[in-house]
């Protein structure tokens, strides 16, 4: 999967972005939510941290933090693209999707056809920053729960009352839909000792 920077620390706090194909809003036509809570679940279940998110219709912001695997960032978080792609695929067909499966379908370039991609579902790579400080953390994390609530987007009254989003814990101390590690205790947390 291409990456505009490669991430060198095997180890770390990340703010995390990737996004839809062309932002067509895929998450929202396949409802396909759960699939980025069950990636977070995979994530959990090797050792590492989910701080904060925000799943947009057509995108999705992370923080998250991970430990020191045999495995790098960069390669983590595309295998987690490429399972949520397949599932979105499979949606997108169980829905017959036709039209918005082809231009997905027309979308993947020849080299990446020559490697057996079948559809586009990502724009190129993944953004991402790193956070070092509770103040970077707490920037990036209210920058992803006002992301619901403000410009064009208007999914709730207030950033909290956004379903998928951790905005609900920060603001009023009460898990949402999925249950975050708040940014705080990281610091608490040796993620470079590997598992």
């Amino acid at each position: 999967m291409p990456v505009k920077r490669q991430i060198t620390e095997p180890a770390g706090v990340f703010f995390i972005t990737f996004t839809c194909y062309r932002w067509i809003p895929l998450f929202e036509i396949t409802k396909g939510y759960d699939l980025v809570y069950k990636w977070f679940d995979h994530l959990k279940s090797k050792g590492h941290y989910i701080s904060g998110y925000v799943i947009m219709p057509n995108h999705l912001h992370a923080l998250i933090a991970f430990r020191n695997t045999a495995q790098s960032v960069n390669t983590i978080v595309g295998n987690g693209k490429r399972f949520i792609a397949y599932d979105i695929v499979k949606r997108l067909s169980l829905q017959k999707e036709e039209s918005l499966l082809y231009q997905l379908e027309i979308a993947v370039e020849a080299k990446d056809r020559e490697r057996k991609k079948k559809h586009e579902v990502w724009e190129d790579s993944f953004d991402w920053k790193e956070c070092r400080t509770n103040a970077y953390m707490k920037q990036k994390t209210d920058y992803m729960h006002n992301n619901p609530v403000r410009g064009k987007w208007r999914l709730a009254g207030a950033a909290h009352e956004y379903e998928h989003s951790s905005a609900q814990y920060y603001l009023t101390a009460q898990q949402g839909r999925y249950p975050v590690l708040d940014y705080c205790e990281i610091a608490d947390l040796d993620l470079t000792k590997p598992l």
